[in-house]
């Protein structure tokens, strides 16, 4: 584990310490670490505390569905308040690809793809079942993600709006509608933006009307192509990404907020199938590039 400094911001959550979660994709012994971490942390605080998982949960790491089981837990279990599991893109995709809406194809087609990396979470479901030719389907997930993971998965909320702070999975288009642009349906796939996108995001630099957002998503390295920022955990232009890059570089990446502060929690691991001396050293040039 990795702990930073405090770091003054004009943040505003009502008194509270909020705990907000990065991008996982599969890294459950990291997830499993930082929110140990988290929970000894909020033992200590007299403040109410939250938790925020903003997405991307599964894909690309090594055991999607171990880090489901661990976020599927009550808030009680991880030493804290409140709760808020956040969709990501992609939650997003596979849900589409196993309901039978008309995205249900190309989400299919697209989850199962290389980039995104479903086929390896396919192959841990089919495992999991003992059903090595079974199709993706409602009835796949059910029986190996269990009733309450999957009622999780559908309840998982678009957002959340807390004083002066939004918790998004993507973030914001620039010049639109807030409301309108969050209230978008998970269901609409792509035009469900706010789980989406990223550039015109990242490169905005004039604020969001006196909003402060704090969202994953993006990692270190398409961080730093998009801005030119060599930290992409700092706060500036009134945006704080999370995403620690999780399944390329092992780190799974938190912030602890509070009225007028934030700090960086990490926990730091190493992708699957890296050697142990180059996943530590990839793992620190990915957090200083």
């Amino acid at each position: 584990m990795d702990v930073s400094d405090w770091r003054a911001v004009p943040f505003d959550v009502r008194g509270e310490s909020v705990f907000a979660v990065g991008d996982v994709h599969g890294c459950a012994a990291q997830l499993q670490a930082l929110l140990t971490e988290i929970a000894g942390i909020a033992g200590t605080t007299r403040s109410s505390t939250r938790l925020v998982l903003l997405g991307d949960l599964i894909d690309r790491g090594p055991s999607s569905l171990g880090v489901l089981d661990i976020w599927a837990q009550d808030a009680g279990t991880h030493g804290v308040d409140r709760i808020h599991r956040l969709m990501g893109n992609h939650e997003m995709t596979l849900l589409l690809a196993i309901g039978d809406g008309p995205h249900a194809p190309r989400a299919r087609e697209l989850w199962l793809g290389e980039h995104m990396g479903g086929g390896a979470v396919l192959a841990e479901m089919r495992a999991r079942a003992g059903r090595p030719e079974a199709p993706l389907d409602r009835a796949l997930v059910d029986a190996t993600l269990g009733s309450h993971v999957t009622a999780c998965l559908f309840a998982m909320e678009p957002h959340l709006r807390l004083g002066n702070m939004l918790f998004v999975h993507g973030g914001l288009r620039p010049r639109v509608d807030v409301d309108a642009y969050l209230a978008r349906p998970w269901a609409d796939f792509k035009d469900a933006e706010w789980a989406w996108i990223m550039a015109d995001f990242l490169q905005w630099k004039e604020g969001f009307g006196g909003t402060f957002v704090v969202h994953g998503h993006t990692p270190p390295v398409r961080h730093h192509e998009l801005t030119g920022e060599d930290d992409p955990h700092q706060f500036i232009h009134d945006r704080l990404g999370l995403d620690g890059g999780s399944s390329r570089n092992g780190i799974v990446t938190a912030a602890q907020i509070e009225d007028g502060r934030y700090r960086i929690l990490r926990a730091l691991g190493q992708p699957a199938g890296a050697p142990a001396s180059r996943a530590v050293s990839h793992s620190r040039a990915s957090n200083s590039s």
